[in-house]
């Protein structure tokens, strides 16, 4: 789910900071940077591990800026396929069931990878509210999909979406579908023993 990335980059400080030490001045800029970031084709950026070379700084004379060439390396977060995760349900609709890891909500189940059986409807016991449920068959018991409850799901597949500012033609034209589109999206499955909310597999 976690692992290292080593990335080289210019990070510049500010002349506010030329008072801190150079590696706490670098841990700050980096984590500023790219802490929460996402990286096309790598993964959701975390926090900075360590800096594994740095060069000596060199200030810009009309900015005051000063130019560090860094090499470091990020935590960072990209689980693989198949891979087994515990997730909270966040809210669901008729086309699958959105999940939050806390630091990560692009997650998606659709409805055609729930449990076999899983139908879209109101539960007659809470006020309306249209939720996703599974029928069992053999002792006349359902089983829910509640928001808020822990569920185990494994990761099927991933979609990337560049973000990279367009001309305005295309921006005019892709405004829209841009907005609605997260740059790193997990898909993922809960058809398999095991995987489902947590309560159903608890003795």
């Amino acid at each position: 789910m976690f692992f290292l990335s080593k990335i080289a980059d210019v990070i510049q400080i500010h002349p506010e900071k030329f008072n801190m030490r150079s590696e706490e001045a670098l841990h700050e800029n980096i984590n500023t940077k790219y802490a929460n970031k996402v990286i096309q084709g790598l993964g959701l950026c975390i926090s900075l591990w360590d800096i594994c070379w740095a060069s000596e700084g060199l200030c810009d004379v009309y900015t005051g800026l000063c130019n560090v060439n860094v090499e470091f390396r990020m935590v960072v977060f990209r689980p693989f396929e198949g891979e087994v995760l515990q997730a909270r349900i966040v809210s669901q609709t008729e086309e699958g069931i959105h999940l939050t890891l806390g630091f990560f909500d692009d997650i998606f189940v659709p409805g055609s990878e729930l449990a076999d059986g899983a139908q879209f409807r109101p539960d007659p016991d809470s006020n309306g509210k249209v939720t996703w449920v599974v029928d069992l068959e053999e002792d006349d018991e359902k089983l829910y999909y509640d928001n808020h409850e822990m569920v185990h799901f494994s990761v099927l597949s991933e979609e990337w979406h560049d973000q990279t500012p367009t001309g305005p033609v295309e921006a005019e034209a892709d405004a829209a579908d841009q907005q609605l589109l997260p740059p790193y999206k997990i898909i993922g499955t809960m058809n398999a023993p095991g995987l489902g909310v947590c309560l159903w597999w608890q003795e």
